[in-house]
């Protein structure tokens, strides 16, 4: 007789990207030799990540680049979890979007029509082009009603000359301003991990996530009901584990 706590066999992988398999467009040691094995092997399995710059295509690009082969339907960006949440919400809907081609394309994808007049949402997300005139834009949208929904709380992102500010910090300068928070889709929300896991048609109980962040990966993958796995390549440290709670 099997006991309840039990594991069931794995059959289904989410793993994030950055600090997982690639490290500032290089590949990581083992990270193209595990994701041939999922495709070998026949695993559903999909690869995530919180940046909502890039296209699914874009990514496959630039990660075949790295030296890794991963398939265009087998990426899941904030950008694609937003769009799919807010298409949930309200079906040909409007927005004001801050961001770039990821998360516009996603939201064309699903219906929506972007706009600045009287839009159901702003929508912020990642850019690296960010304006007074826009932010100011979003503010007083939000003021007439709007509203407020960001792909994810990341405050910082990686670059070859250090941090940058991502879309958390954006998010908190307009929280600031109008005195209203966004609702958050990406990780840690395991919204996005659900959402991820109902677009290869997986279950929690048997799939496992792998991520290099405890505050995002970790967390947002233990709360989706999964095993987690932590990889000591990107952000979290070995000495940082002990002080989480979970």
């Amino acid at each position: 007789m099997t006991a309840m706590t039990d594991p069931k066999p794995v059959e289904s992988w989410l793993t994030d990207m950055d600090g997982v398999l690639v490290h500032e467009e290089h590949a990581l040691p083992g990270a193209s030799e595990f994701i041939a094995a999922l495709q070998e092997h026949g695993r559903r399995f999909l690869v995530l990540t919180n940046n909502s710059l890039f296209t699914a295509r874009d990514l496959r690009a630039r990660l075949l680049r790295s030296g890794i082969e991963v398939p265009e339907g087998c990426l899941w960006t904030s950008a694609l979890a937003t769009a799919q949440f807010l298409s949930d919400q309200k079906a040909g809907g409007s927005a004001y979007v801050i961001g770039e081609v990821g998360l516009t394309s996603a939201l064309h994808d699903v219906g929506f029509v972007l706009t600045e007049r009287d839009p159901d949402y702003v929508v912020l997300g990642e850019t690296r082009t960010h304006s007074f005139e826009n932010i100011t834009r979003a503010i007083r949208l939000i003021e007439r009603g709007a509203r407020f929904i960001a792909t994810n709380p990341d405050p910082t992102g990686p670059s070859p000359e250090g941090s940058l500010p991502a879309t958390g910090s954006f998010a908190a300068l307009i929280t600031q301003a109008t005195g209203i928070r966004p609702y958050f889709v990406g990780k840690p929300n395991p919204l996005m991990m659900r959402s991820a896991l109902n677009a290869i048609d997986a279950h929690s109980e048997t799939t496992i996530m792998v991520g290099d962040r405890m505050e995002t990966d970790v967390v947002s993958g233990l709360e989706a009901g999964m095993r987690t796995i932590l990889v000591l390549t990107g952000s979290t440290k070995e000495s940082d584990v002990e002080r989480f709670p979970y």
